[in-house]
């Protein structure tokens, strides 16, 4: 089953895809993030302790 995801505002190529994460007690958080498939583009937007914030840059964890 392919799945449809919405196109990016910002540059209109790519699409907005949902990633997870683990808390801090390991419980798993659904849709922490969703970032824009067009690598030149870089949109996302994030949820970080009840807050939403667009747009910071990212890049790759050491971890």
């Amino acid at each position: 089953m392919e799945m449809e995801w919405p196109k990016c505002l910002k540059c209109e190529i790519g699409e907005l895809v949902p990633l997870s994460d683990y808390g801090r007690e390991g419980s798993s958080i659904m849709y922490k993030a969703w970032v824009c498939t067009n690598p030149e583009c870089g949109y996302n937007l994030r949820i970080d302790n009840g807050e939403i914030s667009m747009g910071r840059t990212i890049g790759l964890s050491g971890k």
